[in-house]
């Protein structure tokens, strides 16, 4: 649906800019906005190789174990029928990680195989289980430590201080998971309730 959104506005846009005359802002802005696109390519992957490569090294280095044991007391009463040296586990933990450290690009691949993970593991088909609703919230409302991708797009923008943010994105992104943990947690209770009355016909 966003391809056609984009593609309908984008149409939109130059036949506007040629009913209305404005062909030539329209070819600036063309040759301008490729100009920057491919600057603001560049600096963000030089922090996403950086802090990629960062992950790497964590990896191999037992980094990633360590914080799997930190985040173990909170991801075990998240995910209790996850075992925690499965490979679902690890993957949730990489995944949180880099969400962490606002590093979404590098948050996908784990986020991925977290998810492959959990779909073999879940006994309900095409279903989602809770643990994949529960995994996707958490992926999508993410907290963030330190958001080095937007630091890096203030700091193409032209920010003197692109880390100023800090303190509202800690408050924003707690407020957001915690709404979002607590609208999952209370959607899969409802779930599990629906199925067992409908599997119980006595309790309905």
């Amino acid at each position: 649906m966003l391809n056609y959104i984009w593609s309908f506005l984008v149409v939109f846009s130059v036949l506007c800019a040629v009913l209305l005359g404005n062909t030539e802002a329209l070819s600036k802005a063309f040759v301008d906005s490729a100009a920057d696109a491919v600057q603001l390519l560049l600096t963000l992957a030089g922090v996403i190789c950086l802090w990629s490569g960062l992950m790497k090294i964590a990896e191999k280095s037992g980094l990633t174990s360590l914080a799997a044991r930190l985040f173990a007391p909170l991801l075990r009463r998240l995910f209790p029928r996850l075992d925690k040296n499965s490979a679902a586990f690890e993957a949730i933990t990489m995944n949180i990680t880099a969400n962490l450290l606002g590093l979404g690009n590098t948050a996908t691949p784990p986020g991925l195989k977290a998810m492959r993970e959990l779909h073999a593991l879940n006994g309900h088909g095409d279903t989602a289980s809770d643990e994949m609703v529960l995994f996707v919230v958490m992926n999508t409302a993410s907290l963030q430590l330190f958001p080095a991708t937007l630091g890096a797009l203030r700091q193409s923008a032209g920010s003197a201080a692109p880390f100023e943010i800090l303190v509202p994105v800690w408050i924003s992104s707690a407020c957001a998971l915690a709404v979002a943990l607590s609208l999952a947690l209370a959607g899969n209770r409802l779930k599990r309730r629906s199925l067992c009355r409908s599997s119980c016909p006595s309790l309905r």
